[in-house]
């Protein structure tokens, strides 16, 4: 006969402040691949938008607006003629790139393909 014990809330972990707030940012589709895109060097929106296949203009748009808000991604506009805005990351983006390709590499060993 097993012995149940008394369910303890306070011996209950809390989820980690930090964790919530970085889950809140890169827990987002599309958030992810387009920091990893902006890793090796600032894109135009139109190379942004082919290198992530199946977003959208305006998802890529408000995600960019987004990641902006949250400090990682600076807007630029390449005055013109033509007129044309790139993205790049700023320091804290770029600060993620280990976290990034760690968890890149845990995925392709970790994940099955169906997944994704």
């Amino acid at each position: 006969m097993a012995v149940e014990q008394a369910h303890d809330p306070e011996a209950c972990k809390g989820v980690d402040a930090g964790i919530t707030r970085v889950f809140q940012v890169l827990g987002k589709r599309w958030n992810g691949p387009i920091l990893s895109v902006l890793m090796d060097q600032p894109t135009h929106f139109a190379n942004l938008r082919r290198a992530i296949p199946g977003i959208s203009e305006r998802m890529l748009s408000d995600r960019l607006a987004e990641l902006g808000a949250a400090g990682l991604v600076v807007r630029e506009v390449d005055e013109g003629p033509p007129l044309r805005v790139s993205y790049r990351l700023t320091a804290a983006g770029a600060a993620l790139e280990p976290s990034l390709k760690t968890l890149g590499e845990w995925a392709r060993d970790h994940l099955p393909e169906s997944a994704c």
